[in-house]
């Protein structure tokens, strides 16, 4: 109990209330200090809601060789990695600038959907995904490059002479001017082949001159296609440009892949992961580049939206290669999900089933 008479470290008098402001300032300088110091990218937050969405996924399908107590083990395992993913109270950080943001309503949500024992449970899930799923949506709209932004008068007058001023532009037009010259020759040539008709007595043209007009006009017809064959060809050539198909970016578990990123080049940033000791993130990466692997062998069809149940459930009639996949999907589980500490051995038998799987 505090007296009213108490001393201060100085020596001099101090009532109860001045310590207990005291002790209040100090408390909000710890509470201060703690939410700064555990304050995340707004990017790490949504790779958390991304994570969040995958592991919840999961809970909505079993295999058929899963018990019952297996499920629910996989059960409270998952909802307390996405507790651990998402807490009740963090802070976020942008460019400076930092929210604090509130996931109570999400912790309410799993402790009704790990308390109810009805048809209702899945519903509950279903909920709470599409809900996580609708802020990933939102994020990536913050995320997404602004654009829209109109050009000037000057801007745009400005780029319409640099295209006008490039090479391939440049050399249309003087083979369009050249054709243009070419054909008005040709027609000038024509004239001077054809004078203007001298008024002649009746009877006085004899059939030479009409076969010789008619010799004229067959040749002067042959040099102009003769001509048209020979520029004609050059003159489409260099406007017929393959249009290159632009391939659009991959989503596959949550992870976005670049267009040009293949199964080689992720099995390699897995096998590099493992040299560092990464070995949960290596399995990862791994089990990502199986399934791209599979999906351009045209076994399974890649989706943003499929999780790694669904493209399990997708290879149920194709064995081997079913029960391949599966213990690597099961080891995935285990330390990704499972939060399973991953060593050597683990990564050397997933290394040695991803080979035997592809085989």
């Amino acid at each position: 109990m505090l007296r009213h008479n108490s001393l201060l470290p100085d020596g001099r008098p101090a009532t109860w209330w001045r310590l207990v402001a005291r002790s209040f300032v100090v408390m909000q300088v710890v509470l201060l200090l703690a939410s700064v110091a555990h304050a995340i990218s707004r990017s790490e937050y949504h790779q958390h809601i991304k994570q969040a969405v995958t592991a919840l996924d999961t809970l909505s399908q079993t295999d058929e060789n899963e018990s019952v107590t297996a499920f629910e083990a996989r059960d409270t395992e998952t909802v307390n990695r996405v507790r651990q993913l998402l807490p009740r109270n963090e802070t976020v950080e942008k460019s400076g600038a930092k929210v604090n943001v509130d996931n109570a309503w999400l912790h309410a949500e799993l402790d009704r959907y790990v308390a109810e024992k009805t048809k209702a449970r899945y519903e509950l899930l279903k909920a709470i995904t599409e809900r996580l799923k609708a802020i990933d949506d939102r994020l990536n709209d913050l995320e997404a490059p602004a654009t829209g932004k109109a050009d000037d008068k000057d801007e745009a007058n400005r780029k319409l002479k640099e295209i006008l001023s490039r090479p391939e532009y440049a050399r249309n037009v003087k083979q369009e001017s050249a054709m243009t010259r070419l054909i008005e020759r040709l027609l000038k040539w024509l004239q001077n082949l054809f004078p203007k008709p001298k008024p002649i007595s009746p009877g006085s043209a004899g059939i030479i001159s009409k076969i010789a007009q008619i010799v004229v006009i067959v040749l002067a017809l042959g040099v102009i296609g003769f001509a048209l064959t020979k520029l004609l060809p050059r003159l489409f050539r260099g406007r017929r440009t393959p249009k290159k198909r632009k391939e659009k970016a991959r989503i596959v578990l949550g992870e976005r892949l670049e267009p040009d990123q293949s199964a080689t080049d992720l099995l390699s940033e897995a096998e590099a992961l493992a040299r560092r000791g990464e070995l949960r993130a290596a399995i990862r990466r791994a089990y990502i580049a199986l399934l791209v692997e599979l999906g351009d062998r045209k076994i399974i069809s890649l989706a943003q939206y499929k999780t790694n149940r669904d493209y399990l459930r997708a290879m149920r009639e194709v064995e081997p290669l079913y029960r391949n996949v599966k213990q690597l999907t099961d080891s995935f589980e285990l330390h990704w999900y499972g939060l399973a500490q991953a060593d050597e051995t683990d990564w050397l038998t997933f290394r040695s089933a991803y080979d035997q799987a592809l085989r």
